[in-house]
């Protein structure tokens, strides 16, 4: 009888962005605030998606994702929950403010 090995888990390195469109921002002002980033996101958006709904977000700031504590389930995991969550539901664009400072994935609907 042959022994039945555990299946592996293969957890990707790195998040793939390859089935949306992403946008990098770095103003020449410092962006002031998170509400100020969501509003230049969600410009972004309103350009690049015809209807679209903020599906997940991360504010390095406050150290604060949404969905809250998305990240609970990712402790040794290269991919934060926030990012994990927006992939899984399919995100049409992602909007990476000041070099991560502020990230936003959106869908579009």
């Amino acid at each position: 009888m042959s022994e039945k090995k555990p299946s592996v888990c293969n957890i990707p390195a790195e998040p793939d962005y390859s089935k949306l469109k992403q946008v990098s921002l770095t103003p020449e002002t410092k962006v002031k605030d998170f509400a100020e980033a969501q509003q230049l996101a969600d410009e972004v958006a309103a350009k690049e998606l015809q209807d679209f709904m903020l599906l997940s977000f991360y504010d390095r700031d406050k150290d604060y994702e949404s969905p809250r504590n998305a990240s609970d389930c990712h402790e040794n995991s290269p991919i934060p929950g926030y990012v994990d969550y927006a992939l899984y539901r399919n995100a049409s664009l992602r909007v990476d403010i000041e070099d991560g400072r502020f990230v936003f994935f959106y869908l579009e609907i």
